[in-house]
């Protein structure tokens, strides 16, 4: 629970320094390609995550590693936030949760949509123009499928859930017949 906390943290006050979609998308792009240097790099993300090494020289060489890098300073100074404060291993969780905090302050809801088979294009509009209609202002859908589905979408945004497959159904129907 603490470490979703601090992700949506880190990811609001990235989000709050960043002022409009042409900057979002650089330093969304700078910083998967920090996450992708570090994933082929074992070593590097070994000594960026060792408590062996002294906070200070990891501050070092996070900054001649930027340096080289020549990323937006924005993108630097968080990459650099995240290592003084150990928290570089939130980056993925962080990156995975951007889009929606960005989609937040532009007033668009985000759903995630889970189907066991992928829809088509004319599916996928006509749902997001269901859910326009149902939010009553422009949404974003982020698809996944989901072989435990079994039949149908479970449509999700935050807490809330929209059910309409077929294991949803029974699952109801199995907790009606329980109830007597």
């Amino acid at each position: 629970m603490k470490r979703r906390i601090l992700v949506k943290r880190y990811s609001q006050g990235l989000i709050n320094a960043i002022s409009d979609d042409e900057e979002f998308n650089a330093v969304q792009e700078e910083l998967r390609g920090f996450e992708n240097l570090l994933a082929s790099h074992e070593k590097l993300q070994e000594i960026l995550h060792s408590p062996f090494l002294p906070l200070t020289k990891r501050k070092e060489l996070t900054n001649d590693l930027l340096k080289t890098l020549s990323y937006r300073p924005k993108t630097s100074r968080f990459i650099a936030l995240c290592v003084a404060n150990d928290r570089l291993d939130f980056l993925p969780e962080i990156l995975d949760f951007l889009p929606e905090l960005w989609n937040e302050e532009k007033g668009v809801s985000t759903f995630e949509v889970s189907s066991v088979v992928p829809l088509t294009e004319a599916q996928k509009e006509k749902l997001k123009g269901k859910l326009e209609l149902l939010e009553k202002r422009p949404v974003s859908l982020k698809y996944r499928s989901d072989s435990t589905l079994v039949g149908g979408l479970s449509i999700r945004r935050g807490n809330i859930i929209y059910d309409v497959s077929i294991r949803g159904n029974l699952d109801r129907l199995k907790e009606i017949i329980i109830e007597g």
